[in-house]
Protein backbone atom coordinates (compact mmCIF):
# COMPACT_ATOMS: atom_id res chain seq x y z
CA UNK A 1 0.00 0.00 0.00
CA UNK A 2 0.93 3.73 -0.49
CA UNK A 3 0.88 5.91 2.90
CA UNK A 4 0.13 9.89 2.71
CA UNK A 5 -0.73 12.45 5.17
CA UNK A 6 -3.70 14.68 4.70
CA UNK A 7 -2.65 18.32 5.98
CA UNK A 8 -5.31 20.55 6.82
CA UNK A 9 -3.72 23.25 7.77
CA UNK A 10 -6.31 23.55 11.24
CA UNK A 11 -4.90 25.97 13.59
CA UNK A 12 -5.31 24.61 17.52
CA UNK A 13 -6.11 28.48 18.86
CA UNK A 14 -4.46 27.36 21.93
CA UNK A 15 -1.32 26.20 20.83
CA UNK A 16 -1.02 28.80 17.44
CA UNK A 17 -3.16 31.87 18.78
CA UNK A 18 -4.59 34.43 16.45
CA UNK A 19 -4.51 34.66 13.90
CA UNK A 20 -2.76 31.48 13.86
CA UNK A 21 0.02 32.28 11.53
CA UNK A 22 2.54 30.00 13.44
CA UNK A 23 0.38 26.68 11.67
CA UNK A 24 1.99 27.01 8.53
CA UNK A 25 5.65 26.19 10.06
CA UNK A 26 4.20 23.77 12.01
CA UNK A 27 2.33 22.16 9.33
CA UNK A 28 5.88 22.26 6.88
CA UNK A 29 7.85 20.90 9.63
CA UNK A 30 5.13 17.84 9.94
CA UNK A 31 5.53 17.72 6.03
CA UNK A 32 9.15 17.37 6.38
CA UNK A 33 9.03 14.68 9.08
CA UNK A 34 6.50 12.73 6.72
CA UNK A 35 9.35 12.63 4.53
CA UNK A 36 12.16 11.54 6.36
CA UNK A 37 9.67 9.14 7.54
CA UNK A 38 9.07 8.03 4.31
CA UNK A 39 5.87 8.15 3.69
CA UNK A 40 4.49 7.83 0.31
CA UNK A 41 2.38 11.29 0.03
CA UNK A 42 1.59 14.76 1.48
CA UNK A 43 -2.06 15.79 0.68
CA UNK A 44 -2.86 19.96 0.98
CA UNK A 45 -6.30 20.96 1.82
CA UNK A 46 -7.62 24.49 0.49
CA UNK A 47 -9.80 26.34 2.68
CA UNK A 48 -10.82 29.77 3.46
CA UNK A 49 -11.91 32.34 6.04
CA UNK A 50 -12.79 30.05 8.97
CA UNK A 51 -10.40 29.24 12.11
CA UNK A 52 -12.51 26.16 12.83
CA UNK A 53 -11.09 24.04 10.02
CA UNK A 54 -8.08 24.71 7.92
CA UNK A 55 -7.00 28.16 6.46
CA UNK A 56 -4.47 27.58 3.72
CA UNK A 57 -5.81 29.09 1.11
CA UNK A 58 -3.62 27.75 -2.02
CA UNK A 59 -2.11 24.40 -1.90
CA UNK A 60 -0.35 25.64 -5.24
CA UNK A 61 1.68 28.10 -3.26
CA UNK A 62 2.49 25.75 -0.15
CA UNK A 63 3.61 22.83 -2.34
CA UNK A 64 5.78 25.26 -4.20
CA UNK A 65 7.49 25.98 -1.29
CA UNK A 66 6.97 22.08 -0.12
CA UNK A 67 8.89 21.04 -2.96
CA UNK A 68 12.31 22.79 -1.65
CA UNK A 69 11.72 21.63 1.31
CA UNK A 70 11.25 17.91 1.22
CA UNK A 71 13.73 15.44 -1.04
CA UNK A 72 11.31 12.37 -2.20
CA UNK A 73 7.77 12.74 -0.68
CA UNK A 74 4.83 13.42 -3.48
CA UNK A 75 2.90 16.42 -2.92
CA UNK A 76 -0.50 16.99 -3.65
CA UNK A 77 -3.55 18.89 -3.44
CA UNK A 78 -6.56 17.26 -1.07
CA UNK A 79 -8.75 19.22 -2.59
CA UNK A 80 -8.62 22.38 -4.50
CA UNK A 81 -11.49 23.88 -4.52
CA UNK A 82 -12.60 23.72 -8.39
CA UNK A 83 -15.55 25.85 -8.89
CA UNK A 84 -13.11 28.67 -6.89
CA UNK A 85 -10.80 28.51 -9.65
CA UNK A 86 -9.74 29.73 -13.36
CA UNK A 87 -9.66 26.01 -14.99
CA UNK A 88 -6.64 26.74 -17.31
CA UNK A 89 -5.28 28.29 -14.24
CA UNK A 90 -5.10 25.01 -12.36
CA UNK A 91 -3.68 22.94 -15.66
CA UNK A 92 -0.82 26.19 -15.92
CA UNK A 93 0.07 25.84 -12.31
CA UNK A 94 -0.32 22.05 -11.76
CA UNK A 95 2.61 21.42 -14.40
CA UNK A 96 4.89 24.44 -12.77
CA UNK A 97 4.62 22.73 -9.32
CA UNK A 98 5.44 19.26 -11.23
CA UNK A 99 8.38 21.15 -12.80
CA UNK A 100 9.68 22.83 -9.46
CA UNK A 101 9.36 19.52 -7.51
CA UNK A 102 10.39 17.06 -10.66
CA UNK A 103 7.64 15.15 -10.82
CA UNK A 104 6.00 14.94 -7.57
CA UNK A 105 2.91 16.95 -7.94
CA UNK A 106 -0.43 15.15 -8.01
CA UNK A 107 -3.64 17.08 -8.20
CA UNK A 108 -6.95 16.14 -6.53
CA UNK A 109 -9.74 18.09 -7.65
CA UNK A 110 -13.51 18.54 -5.61
CA UNK A 111 -16.23 20.61 -5.39
CA UNK A 112 -16.59 21.99 -2.10
CA UNK A 113 -18.79 21.93 0.63
CA UNK A 114 -18.76 25.20 2.81
CA UNK A 115 -21.24 27.83 1.77
CA UNK A 116 -19.12 30.29 3.21
CA UNK A 117 -16.16 30.15 0.92
CA UNK A 118 -18.15 30.37 -1.36
CA UNK A 119 -19.90 33.76 -0.45
CA UNK A 120 -16.38 35.18 0.27
CA UNK A 121 -15.14 34.59 -3.32
CA UNK A 122 -18.33 35.45 -4.65
CA UNK A 123 -18.78 32.11 -6.36
CA UNK A 124 -22.37 30.36 -6.78
CA UNK A 125 -22.37 27.41 -4.36
CA UNK A 126 -25.92 25.98 -5.73
CA UNK A 127 -24.24 25.91 -8.81
CA UNK A 128 -20.80 24.27 -8.02
CA UNK A 129 -21.72 20.85 -9.33
CA UNK A 130 -22.55 21.91 -12.82
CA UNK A 131 -19.23 24.18 -13.23
CA UNK A 132 -17.48 21.62 -12.04
CA UNK A 133 -18.47 19.25 -14.60
CA UNK A 134 -17.55 22.12 -17.26
CA UNK A 135 -14.68 22.77 -15.59
CA UNK A 136 -13.31 19.38 -15.09
CA UNK A 137 -13.89 18.68 -19.39
CA UNK A 138 -11.40 22.26 -19.59
CA UNK A 139 -8.69 20.53 -17.55
CA UNK A 140 -8.27 17.51 -19.20
CA UNK A 141 -8.60 19.51 -22.52
CA UNK A 142 -5.72 21.64 -20.88
CA UNK A 143 -3.38 18.63 -20.30
CA UNK A 144 -4.08 16.64 -23.36
CA UNK A 145 -4.56 19.46 -25.96
CA UNK A 146 -2.44 22.21 -25.29
CA UNK A 147 -5.01 24.44 -27.06
CA UNK A 148 -8.02 24.73 -27.24
CA UNK A 149 -11.43 26.92 -27.71
CA UNK A 150 -14.44 26.67 -25.34
CA UNK A 151 -17.42 28.68 -25.08
CA UNK A 152 -19.88 27.50 -22.24
CA UNK A 153 -22.11 28.17 -19.52
CA UNK A 154 -19.86 28.95 -16.91
CA UNK A 155 -15.89 29.42 -19.13
CA UNK A 156 -15.12 31.02 -22.37
CA UNK A 157 -11.56 30.44 -23.35
CA UNK A 158 -9.35 30.53 -26.72
CA UNK A 159 -5.91 29.40 -26.90
CA UNK A 160 -5.42 29.06 -30.67
CA UNK A 161 -3.38 29.74 -33.31
CA UNK A 162 0.53 30.72 -32.21
CA UNK A 163 -0.73 30.38 -28.86
CA UNK A 164 -0.65 27.19 -26.42
CA UNK A 165 -0.57 26.09 -23.02
CA UNK A 166 2.44 26.24 -20.90
CA UNK A 167 4.73 25.34 -19.17
CA UNK A 168 4.52 21.29 -19.58
CA UNK A 169 4.44 19.01 -16.90
CA UNK A 170 7.29 16.70 -16.36
CA UNK A 171 5.04 13.62 -15.24
CA UNK A 172 2.92 12.25 -18.77
CA UNK A 173 0.82 12.54 -19.82
CA UNK A 174 0.00 14.51 -16.98
CA UNK A 175 0.22 14.71 -13.10
CA UNK A 176 -1.93 12.00 -11.37
CA UNK A 177 -5.26 13.49 -11.52
CA UNK A 178 -8.11 12.30 -8.54
CA UNK A 179 -11.67 13.75 -7.85
CA UNK A 180 -13.05 13.88 -4.30
CA UNK A 181 -16.48 12.15 -4.41
CA UNK A 182 -19.08 10.98 -1.84
CA UNK A 183 -22.57 11.02 -4.56
CA UNK A 184 -22.62 8.14 -7.04
CA UNK A 185 -23.33 10.88 -9.95
CA UNK A 186 -19.68 12.38 -8.73
CA UNK A 187 -18.02 8.62 -8.37
CA UNK A 188 -19.51 7.70 -11.44
CA UNK A 189 -18.32 11.09 -13.48
CA UNK A 190 -14.69 10.53 -11.89
CA UNK A 191 -14.75 7.07 -13.41
CA UNK A 192 -15.92 7.89 -16.82
CA UNK A 193 -12.93 10.73 -16.91
CA UNK A 194 -10.51 8.65 -16.13
CA UNK A 195 -9.90 9.99 -12.59
CA UNK A 196 -8.38 8.53 -9.62
CA UNK A 197 -11.17 8.73 -6.21
CA UNK A 198 -10.44 10.16 -3.30
CA UNK A 199 -12.97 9.00 -0.38
CA UNK A 200 -13.91 10.84 2.62
CA UNK A 201 -12.74 10.20 6.49
CA UNK A 202 -16.23 10.41 7.50
CA UNK A 203 -18.04 7.34 5.81
CA UNK A 204 -17.75 3.57 7.21
CA UNK A 205 -15.72 0.67 5.72
CA UNK A 206 -19.17 -0.69 4.80
CA UNK A 207 -20.26 2.84 2.71
CA UNK A 208 -16.84 2.75 1.18
CA UNK A 209 -16.64 -0.27 -0.22
CA UNK A 210 -20.16 0.36 -1.78
CA UNK A 211 -18.99 3.89 -3.40
CA UNK A 212 -15.40 1.87 -4.80
CA UNK A 213 -17.62 -1.06 -5.97
CA UNK A 214 -19.61 2.07 -7.97
CA UNK A 215 -16.98 3.58 -8.98
CA UNK A 216 -15.12 0.06 -10.23
CA UNK A 217 -18.66 -0.51 -12.20
CA UNK A 218 -18.15 2.93 -14.39
CA UNK A 219 -13.80 2.62 -15.10
CA UNK A 220 -15.06 0.49 -18.58
CA UNK A 221 -16.77 4.13 -20.18
CA UNK A 222 -13.26 6.10 -19.94
CA UNK A 223 -11.54 6.72 -23.03
CA UNK A 224 -8.41 7.21 -24.50
CA UNK A 225 -6.83 9.22 -23.95
CA UNK A 226 -8.26 10.08 -20.09
CA UNK A 227 -7.75 6.52 -19.30
CA UNK A 228 -4.46 7.21 -19.38
CA UNK A 229 -4.25 9.00 -16.51
CA UNK A 230 -1.39 8.05 -14.31
CA UNK A 231 -4.42 8.28 -11.33
CA UNK A 232 -6.87 5.98 -13.27
CA UNK A 233 -8.26 3.13 -10.86
CA UNK A 234 -6.51 4.32 -7.78
CA UNK A 235 -8.65 4.72 -4.71
CA UNK A 236 -7.18 6.80 -2.18
CA UNK A 237 -9.27 6.74 1.24
CA UNK A 238 -8.74 8.99 3.70
CA UNK A 239 -8.84 8.37 7.68
CA UNK A 240 -8.39 9.44 10.54
CA UNK A 241 -5.27 7.83 12.27
CA UNK A 242 -3.33 7.58 15.69
CA UNK A 243 -1.40 5.22 16.92
CA UNK A 244 -0.28 4.77 20.62
CA UNK A 245 1.42 1.73 22.88
CA UNK A 246 -1.86 0.36 23.60
CA UNK A 247 -5.72 1.09 22.42
CA UNK A 248 -6.02 2.65 25.99
CA UNK A 249 -3.77 4.90 25.62
CA UNK A 250 -4.70 6.11 22.03
CA UNK A 251 -7.86 6.27 23.16
CA UNK A 252 -7.55 8.53 25.94
CA UNK A 253 -4.83 10.59 24.40
CA UNK A 254 -7.31 11.28 21.12
CA UNK A 255 -10.51 10.80 21.88
CA UNK A 256 -11.48 14.57 23.03
CA UNK A 257 -9.98 15.86 20.15
CA UNK A 258 -11.02 13.71 17.22
CA UNK A 259 -15.04 14.28 18.84
CA UNK A 260 -14.31 18.30 18.90
CA UNK A 261 -12.95 18.04 15.22
CA UNK A 262 -15.78 15.52 14.26
CA UNK A 263 -18.44 18.22 15.13
CA UNK A 264 -17.18 20.77 13.23
CA UNK A 265 -18.75 18.68 10.18
CA UNK A 266 -21.83 19.18 11.66
CA UNK A 267 -22.11 22.72 11.54
CA UNK A 268 -24.35 24.71 9.02
CA UNK A 269 -21.51 25.98 7.61
CA UNK A 270 -20.59 22.92 5.96
CA UNK A 271 -24.30 22.35 3.94
CA UNK A 272 -24.95 18.91 5.27
CA UNK A 273 -21.39 17.53 4.25
CA UNK A 274 -21.75 15.20 7.31
CA UNK A 275 -24.68 13.13 6.07
CA UNK A 276 -23.97 13.37 2.26
CA UNK A 277 -21.22 11.46 1.85
CA UNK A 278 -21.27 8.97 4.60
CA UNK A 279 -24.14 7.01 6.57
CA UNK A 280 -23.44 9.38 10.02
CA UNK A 281 -26.39 11.78 9.90
CA UNK A 282 -26.05 13.52 13.90
CA UNK A 283 -24.04 13.96 17.38
CA UNK A 284 -25.48 10.70 18.24
CA UNK A 285 -23.36 8.87 15.81
CA UNK A 286 -20.36 10.49 17.63
CA UNK A 287 -19.26 8.21 19.89
CA UNK A 288 -15.67 7.06 20.16
CA UNK A 289 -16.02 3.23 20.62
CA UNK A 290 -18.36 2.77 17.28
CA UNK A 291 -16.69 5.20 15.48
CA UNK A 292 -13.39 3.22 16.41
CA UNK A 293 -15.09 -0.17 15.12
CA UNK A 294 -16.20 1.49 12.32
CA UNK A 295 -14.63 4.66 11.24
CA UNK A 296 -11.54 5.07 13.34
CA UNK A 297 -8.18 3.88 12.71
CA UNK A 298 -6.76 4.49 16.12
CA UNK A 299 -4.94 2.07 18.36
CA UNK A 300 -1.84 -0.13 19.41
CA UNK A 301 0.09 -0.83 15.92
CA UNK A 302 -1.51 -4.57 16.33
CA UNK A 303 -4.98 -3.04 15.88
CA UNK A 304 -4.37 -0.37 13.33
CA UNK A 305 -2.37 -2.86 11.20
CA UNK A 306 -5.78 -5.15 11.48
CA UNK A 307 -8.25 -2.50 10.71
CA UNK A 308 -6.13 -1.46 7.51
CA UNK A 309 -6.01 -5.01 6.64
CA UNK A 310 -9.60 -4.98 6.77
CA UNK A 311 -10.38 -1.61 4.81
CA UNK A 312 -8.20 -2.64 2.25
CA UNK A 313 -9.31 -6.12 2.06
CA UNK A 314 -13.05 -4.61 1.97
CA UNK A 315 -12.21 -2.09 -0.60
CA UNK A 316 -9.64 -3.05 -2.56
CA UNK A 317 -7.86 0.96 -2.01
CA UNK A 318 -4.01 0.99 -2.57
CA UNK A 319 -3.60 4.24 -0.76
CA UNK A 320 -4.20 5.73 2.38
CA UNK A 321 -4.63 9.27 3.68
CA UNK A 322 -3.87 9.54 7.16
CA UNK A 323 -5.42 12.43 8.95
CA UNK A 324 -5.57 13.73 12.20
CA UNK A 325 -7.02 17.07 14.21
CA UNK A 326 -4.62 19.57 15.68
CA UNK A 327 -5.81 19.07 19.10
CA UNK A 328 -3.30 16.08 20.15
CA UNK A 329 -0.57 18.81 19.76
CA UNK A 330 3.06 18.20 17.64
CA UNK A 331 4.29 16.29 20.05
CA UNK A 332 1.74 13.47 20.17
CA UNK A 333 0.77 13.83 16.59
CA UNK A 334 4.72 13.33 15.40
CA UNK A 335 5.38 10.34 18.03
CA UNK A 336 1.92 8.59 16.17
CA UNK A 337 3.42 9.41 13.38
CA UNK A 338 6.50 7.54 14.02
CA UNK A 339 4.86 4.84 15.64
CA UNK A 340 3.15 3.95 12.24
CA UNK A 341 5.96 4.43 10.08
CA UNK A 342 8.46 2.03 11.88
CA UNK A 343 5.54 -0.75 13.55
CA UNK A 344 2.51 -0.39 10.97
CA UNK A 345 3.45 0.91 7.27
CA UNK A 346 6.45 -2.86 6.98
CA UNK A 347 3.42 -4.53 8.11
CA UNK A 348 1.46 -3.22 4.86
CA UNK A 349 4.01 -3.47 2.13
CA UNK A 350 5.70 -5.50 0.33
CA UNK A 351 10.04 -5.86 1.07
Amino acid sequence: MKFGILFTSHPDAEREPYPHRAVHERVAREVEEADRLGFDRAWIAEHHFSNQYGILPDPFSFCAYLAARTERIGLGSAVLTLPLHSPLRVVENAAFIDILSHGRFMLGLGSGYRPYEFDGLGADFEARHAIQEEALDIVLAGFHKRQLQHQGAHFSHDISGDHEIFPVAVQTPHPPLYLAAGSNNSIASAARRGLGLMLSTLPSVETLAAQVRHYRQHMAEAVAPYDGNPAFGHVDIARWVYVAETDAIAKAESEAGIIRHLRNFLAKGTAGYFGRVSEKTSEADLVYDRLAETTLIHGAPETVIARIRHLRDATGAGSLMLHYPPYYGTEKAIASLRLFADQVMPALREP
